[in-house]
C-alpha cells in the first residue's frame, strides 16, 4: 500500500491516535489550522489521509501535501464529534473545509413552533421566517440518524400536517393527532422536550421526565405515566447508540486557546464558562443587549440570554453597565462566569469595572476601533491594577484570536437579531 512521506513529528502523532470518536485538526508548517474533521474512530480516520494517495482526488492530495502536524480532541460519541466539528469550523474557518466541501454538505434542522401542528425538517438554506434552526451541521447522514432515533422517543411529523393517517401513524412515529391519540397542545409539549435535548439540556430533561412519570403514576394516570416511562428509558438508552452524550457540555478544556487565555490573564482556574456581551441599537432606539455562553470553548445556546434595556439611550457604556448589573443578579440560577468578554474598549470596561471587581469576575474587552467586519483585527483590552489598562494585539491566526473573535461575533449576531425583532414589532404598531 502506497503511503505519503511523513515528517518525524507527524509519524509520532499518528502512533498516538486513540480509537475513540473525536475531532481532528490538520495544521500547516506555520501551525495554522487548515482542516477540521470528525471521526467515529480517530485512529482509523486520520491515518486514512496518509494511505493510498493514488486513490484520492487532486484536492485531497493537495491538502495532505500541506499537512505538517495534527491534533485532536476525544469526545464520548459520534454526535458529540458532529457538534464539536461544527463549532470548530465556525471558529477557525479552515481554508480546506471550504475547498473540499460544497454547500450541499451543510445542513440545518428546522422546526416552526408557531405552527398549530409543527413538523421537523432539514434544509440547506435557513430563512428569516420565525422558525427555529439548529446547525449548521457538516454531516447530514449523522443528523438524520439522530433524528430517527429521537423520533422513536418523541414522535413528530416530518411533513406538513394533513390530518390523514399514514404508515408512520401505525409505526408510532407521529404523535397520532390524526387518530385522536394526542392533541396539538400535547404534541407541542413533547416537541419542546426534543428541542431541549437538541440544545444540550439533556440531564435536566431526563430528571424532569422522571419526575413527571412518578407524578402521573401517583395520580393514577397510568397511560400518561407509561408514555413518560418510555421517554425516560429511551433517553437513558441513547448513549449506548452512539448519538448523544450524557454530558451537559463537551469537555475540551485542553483547548489551546483556553490555555493561552489563562496565561494572558494570569489565572490558575480553568476558564470553563466564558460569556460574551454586546449592545445593539439604532440611534438609541430599540436598545438591546446580548449574552452568549461558551462552555469549555464551545457555544452552549441553551444558556444564551437577551436583554431589552430599561433606559433607551445612545450610550453603549451605560447600556453595558445595565446589562452586566442585571446579569449579576442571576449568579445563583444562571451560573457564575469564569470570564466575561465585552464587545468594546476602555469605555465599556470603565463602566463595569467596579461591579465586576466586587463580584471577583475577570473581564476583557475587544477593541475593534469601529471595524465590525469579519476580518477585524483582534485587539483585546485587559485590566491592570486599580485603574490601568493593557492593550494586546493578537496574531490573527492564533488560537486565542480565533476563540475571542468567535465569541465576539456570536454575541454581536445575537444582539443584532433581537434588535431587529424589536424594530419590526415597532414598525407594526
Amino acid at each position: 500500500m502506497a503511503t505519503v512521506s511523513l515528517t518525524p513529528k507527524l509519524k509520532a502523532k499518528l502512533k498516538e491516535l486513540p480509537k475513540e470518536p473525536g475531532v481532528y485538526f490538520h495544521k500547516n508548517r506555520e501551525g495554522e489550522v487548515i482542516y477540521v474533521g470528525k471521526a467515529a474512530i480517530l485512529r482509523n480516520r486520520v491515518r486514512q489521509y496518509f494511505q493510498s494517495p493514488e486513490r484520492k482526488d487532486a484536492k485531497t492530495r493537495a491538502l495532505v501535501a500541506e499537512i505538517d502536524d495534527t491534533d485532536w480532541i476525544v469526545v464520548d460519541t459520534e454526535m458529540d464529534a458532529l457538534f464539536l466539528e461544527s463549532e470548530m469550523i465556525k471558529r477557525y474557518m479552515p481554508k480546506w473545509n471550504i475547498l473540499l466541501r460544497d454547500d450541499k454538505t451543510v445542513s440545518y434542522v428546522r422546526i416552526d413552533m408557531k405552527s398549530e401542528v409543527p413538523y421537523v425538517s432539514m434544509t440547506r438554506n435557513p430563512e428569516d421566517d420565525g422558525a427555529e434552526y439548529f446547525g449548521p451541521y457538516y454531516g447530514k447522514v449523522a443528523i438524520q440518524r439522530a433524528l430517527r432515533i429521537l423520533r422513536k422517543i418523541f414522535p413528530y411529523y416530518d411533513k406538513p400536517y394533513t390530518g390523514k393517517k399514514t404508515l408512520n401513524t401505525d409505526l408510532g412515529l407521529t404523535p397520532g393527532i390524526e387518530v385522536g391519540k394526542c392533541t396539538p397542545r400535547d404534541y407541542k409539549h413533547n416537541l419542546r422536550r426534543m428541542i431541549s435535548y437538541l440544545k444540550g439540556n439533556r440531564k435536566k430533561l431526563v430528571r424532569d421526565i422522571e419526575k413527571l412519570m412518578y407524578e402521573a403514576a401517583e395520580k393514577g394516570e397510568y397511560e400518561r405515566a407509561a408514555e413518560y416511562r418510555n421517554q425516560y428509558f429511551g433517553l437513558k438508552g441513547i448513549g449506548t447508540k452512539i448519538v448523544f452524550s450524557d454530558k451537559e457540555f463537551l469537555d475540551i478544556s485542553s483547548d489551546k486557546a483556553l490555555e493561552d487565555l489563562r496565561d494572558i490573564l494570569g489565572v490558575d482556574k480553568p476558564l470553563v464558562r466564558i460569556e460574551g456581551y454586546d449592545i445593539s441599537h439604532q440611534s438609541g432606539k430599540n436598545v438591546t443587549g446580548s449574552m452568549v455562553c461558551f462552555i469549555n470553548g464551545a457555544a452552549d445556546r441553551t444558556k444564551y440570554r437577551r436583554f431589552k434595556l430599561h433606559k433607551q439611550q445612545n450610550n453603549d457604556p451605560e447600556s453595558m453597565r445595565e446589562v452586566i448589573t442585571r446579569r449579576l443578579r442571576h449568579l445563583d440560577d444562571w451560573g457564575r462566569p469564569d470570564l466575561i468578554i465585552l464587545d468594546g474598549s476602555v469605555g465599556q470596561l470603565s463602566a463595569i469595572r467596579d461591579i465586576l471587581k466586587e463580584a471577583n469576575i475577570p473581564v476583557i474587552g475587544r477593541d475593534k476601533s469601529g471595524d465590525h467586519s469579519k476580518n477585524a483585527r483582534v485587539r483585546i483590552v485587559v485590566l491592570e491594577g486599580e485603574e490601568d489598562y493593557r492593550m494586546i494585539e493578537l496574531a490573527p491566526d492564533s488560537h486565542i484570536a480565533k476563540l475571542i473573535a468567535r465569541i465576539d461575533d456570536e454575541s454581536h449576531r445575537f444582539a443584532i437579531q433581537y434588535h431587529t425583532l424589536l424594530k419590526r414589532k415597532d414598525a407594526l404598531k
